[in-house]
């Protein structure tokens, strides 16, 4: 009963802090210009993230986000760019000054108490938010440990940063409805440069993208608003705020710095490994990024697990197993894994590895661990439980 008193607490802290309006702060620019920004506090220490508006917005086109970011234990500061809301200076000198405003922002956040400044999250809307957000990654690459990407771009040393990151959980966000194309095509070439298996793109289709009509930075107001831009994607896909939450809770707070691998992110390794005898290949890559971070995981489990059951059914036991084992070197404690590779060996007369790969399952499914790295529900531990105890019925 102690327990749910104190977790009650905890949730009620939460939900008032998310009701606490924001912290507004007064920043200056290295040259003087005054910047305004809002900072949204947590209840208890975290890490930060900051949240960049897109050129036709402003700053409070954030603050649903940042609230449940708030609410979720991250702190977040949002800001109002050079010429932008309530920052002063003029749109036609923000371009030499943008990359320089960057830093009194996050100089702000990281200093702030409670704030984990080694561990930082960036998220931006539309061309500008986009290339602040990027550009902030790539300048203060070992404390930012994540990224939100929404309808736009970045020029080329930021598509380098990215192709370069191979270590950093990138989130991308586009809809063929944008009202500036072609954002869309801009927003894949950037998570089609990004190299992380962790990145993750939300792609919200439409029968026909919309027409060019003019361009998102210079003409403000022109064009009329589809809800398909930046944070206006908020009003038509009301789920997105809470993506991009659990997106920085994931990255930031449960597994700083790393996402759950992504099957279309890992397609191109999962179809070296099917298709072009890439087995070994893929164990090298997977040793190789390991040593960089031992953490590190170049695809989904249940991905790779169907890959070798393709094997399998296809009565192809030597490579079924050589994927299975490649799987298990990346998930050595999945339960579902040792069940697999268990029932292929059995299928291959190897009855002394099958009932050892079998036993070990029971072992696993017997702790609180989970039963694969996809999921752990009771009714799938049943099933594998199921499956290794068949796999020894039979021996």
């Amino acid at each position: 009963m102690k327990h749910i008193y104190i977790l009650a607490l905890f949730t009620f802290a939460s939900f008032v802090q998310a009701q606490q309006p924001p912290h507004v702060v007064d920043l200056k620019s290295s040259e003087g210009t005054l910047l305004k920004a809002s900072y949204f506090a947590a209840a208890k220490p975290g890490p930060g993230v900051l949240l960049f508006h897109q050129s036709n917005r402003d700053r409070k086109s954030w603050d649903a986000v940042a609230r449940q970011l708030a609410a979720a234990g991250i702190n977040v500061l949002t800001l109002d760019s050079r010429g932008h809301g309530e920052s002063a200076g003029n749109t036609e000198a923000a371009e030499k000054w943008w990359r320089e405003d960057l830093e009194p922002a996050f100089n702000y956040l990281a200093s702030q108490p409670g704030v984990n400044r080694d561990v930082i999250g960036a998220g931006g809307a539309g061309v500008l938010g986009v290339e602040n957000a990027v550009e902030l990654a790539r300048r203060h690459s070992t404390q930012v440990k994540s990224v939100a990407l929404l309808s736009g771009e970045t020029a080329r040393p930021g598509l380098e940063f990215l192709h370069q990151a191979s270590e950093l959980p990138e989130l991308f966000v586009t809809d063929d409805n944008d009202e500036y194309p072609p954002t869309q095509e801009a927003m894949q070439l950037l998570y089609a440069s990004a190299s992380s298996p962790g990145k993750r793109l939300i792609h919200y289709v439409a029968e026909q993208e919309a027409p060019w009509l003019w361009y998102e930075p210079f003409d403000i107001g022109k064009v009329p608003a589809r809800g398909a831009h930046g944070t206006d994607m908020f009003q038509t896909h009301p789920e997105l705020p809470g993506i991009i939450v659990h997106w920085f809770e994931t990255t930031l707070l449960r597994t700083p710095g790393h996402a759950p691998a992504d099957a279309v992110a890992a397609a191109p390794l999962l179809a070296e490994v099917e298709f072009n005898d890439g087995i070994s290949r893929a164990e090298q890559q997977l040793i190789d990024a390991r040593k960089k971070d031992p953490r590190a995981q170049l695809w989904p489990e249940i991905s790779m697990s169907i890959v070798a059951q393709n094997y399998q059914r296809a009565g192809d036991l030597k490579n079924a197993i050589a994927v299975f084992t490649l799987n298990l070197l990346a998930y050595p404690d999945s339960a579902d894994a040792d069940e697999s590779i268990a029932e292929a060996y059995l299928a291959d007369g190897q009855k002394e590895l099958a009932r050892e790969y079998a036993e070990k399952t029971l072992r696993l499914l017997a702790t609180p661990g989970i039963a694969s790295s996809w999921t752990n529900t009771n009714e799938y531990r049943g099933e594998i439980r199921k499956g290794a105890q068949k796999v020894l019925d039979k021996l």
